[in-house]
């Protein structure tokens, strides 16, 4: 399994407001800094701002700030929120076309190993992966 670039750049986003509470981050320097175009980060921000977990403010002096206390938001919720498909192995979607789908025990495996790996994330919160200012370096 592997996390979409999407939840990734959330996770990046959230991590650079969580290192820098005390100003407005700038789209384009979050894009400078990660070397990710500025049209993906405008879409996570956007989404992330929708969730409540970015503020943003428009205008001179703006960019975005985390919208609520980094220990009140939790990666599992997160990454829930911006992963689209847990289907694993084509048995899990609708449709599916597995010939020994019916006698087969992996997908009970599978999904207890997904159960697990979102556990573990829903017992942390951003604020157990905050970062030094200084890990960041804006040009």
């Amino acid at each position: 399994m592997q996390l979409s670039k999407f939840t990734d750049y959330a996770l990046r986003m959230l991590l650079l407001a969580a290192s820098h509470p005390d100003r407005n981050i700038t789209i384009r320097e979050a894009a400078d800094l990660y070397d990710i175009s500025q049209a993906h980060l405008k879409k996570v921000v956007l989404h992330l701002s929708r969730q409540g977990y970015l503020a943003s403010v428009r205008g001179h002096g703006g960019g975005f700030t985390l919208g609520m206390p980094a220990d009140q938001i939790n990666l599992g919720l997160l990454v829930r929120s911006t992963e689209t498909d847990f289907a694993l192995v084509e048995c899990f979607q609708d449709g599916s076309n597995c010939r020994i789908q019916a006698e087969c025990r992996l997908p009970g495996i599978l999904d207890e190993a997904m159960r697990a790996f979102l556990d573990v994330l829903d017992r942390h919160s951003l604020q157990d992966i905050v970062l030094r200012p200084a890990a960041f370096s804006f040009s």
